[in-house]
C-alpha cells in the first residue's frame, strides 16, 4: 500500500514539473521574471507586495493571486493600478502548476517585467510545488512566533529570501530574533533575511535591491 502511494505522489509531481517547466519557458519567453510569495494566512503577503512593486520603479509588475475564496486582495491591488488576476481554490491547500499555466496565459503579459505569484496562506503545501517560479520568497512575520523555522522546515528550506514581517512590533510581543535567525541558518546558509514593515515601509528598499540584483542574473 505504502509503495503505491508513492508511485501516485510521484506521478502528480512529475506532471506538475514538466507544466512548471512550460510556465518557465513561457514566461521567459516574455522577459518575465517570476517570483512564488509564500507564507502562512495573516502575515502581510499582500501588504509586503505593495511595498515591493513600490520600490520597483520603472519595473512593470504583475500579480497572480491565490486565496480558498473572495479576491479581497485582488481588487486592492487593483485599485492602486497593479494588474492582478485571482485563483480561487476552493479548498485547494496550495496553487499547482496547472492553475499557473491557465492563469498566466490567460494574463498574456505584454511587457517585461516581474509576475508575483501569492500563494495560499499555508507553510507547508505550497513549498512542495513548483509553479513555474524563479524563485520562493517566503514571508514571516514577528506575530508567527520564533518557532516557525523549526516547526515547518521545508518552507524555509526552498526559499531564495526571508521577509520578517511586522518588525514595528517588536517591542510588544515576545519574539526571540536570534532563536528565529538560528532556525533559518539551519536550514538554509545562503537566504538573506530581511527584517521589514509592511506597515512603516522599513527594510523593502534592501529587498528590492536584493531583487532587482537576483532579476538582472
Amino acid at each position: 500500500m505504502s509503495t503505491k502511494t508513492v508511485e501516485v505522489m510521484e506521478n502528480i509531481y512529475s506532471e506538475n514539473d514538466k507544466i512548471s517547466d512550460e510556465i518557465s519557458a513561457y514566461l521567459k519567453g516574455r522577459g518575465i521574471y517570476a517570483v512564488n510569495v509564500m507564507g502562512a494566512p495573516g502575515i502581510g503577503k499582500t501588504s509586503s507586495l505593495i511595498k515591493l512593486i513600490e520600490g520597483l520603479e520603472g519595473v512593470k509588475a504583475y500579480v497572480v493571486e491565490g486565496d480558498i475564496q473572495s479576491d479581497i486582495d485582488t481588487a486592492k491591488l487593483r485599485s492602486l493600478g497593479i494588474d492582478s488576476v485571482q485563483i480561487n481554490t476552493g479548498g485547494a491547500c496550495h496553487l499547482d502548476a496547472v492553475l499557473i499555466d491557465n492563469t498566466v496565459k490567460a494574463l498574456a503579459p505584454k511587457e517585461k517585467g516581474v509576475l508575483f505569484i501569492e500563494n495560499i496562506g499555508n507553510l507547508v503545501c505550497p513549498a512542495e510545488f513548483n509553479i513555474g517560479e524563479d524563485m520562493k520568497l517566503l514571508v514571516s512575520s514577528v506575530t508567527e512566533g520564533a518557532d516557525k523555522p523549526y516547526k515547518y522546515p521545508l518552507a524555509f528550506e526552498k526559499a531564495a529570501a526571508v521577509l520578517l514581517n511586522k518588525t514595528d512590533l517588536l517591542p510588544y510581543v515576545d519574539f526571540d530574533l536570534d532563536y528565529f535567525e538560528k532556525g533559518v541558518r539551519a536550514l538554509n546558509p545562503a537566504a538573506p533575511i530581511f527584517k521589514v514593515s509592511s506597515k512603516t515601509g522599513e527594510g523593502f528598499d534592501e529587498v528590492v535591491t536584493w531583487l532587482i540584483a537576483k532579476m538582472a542574473g
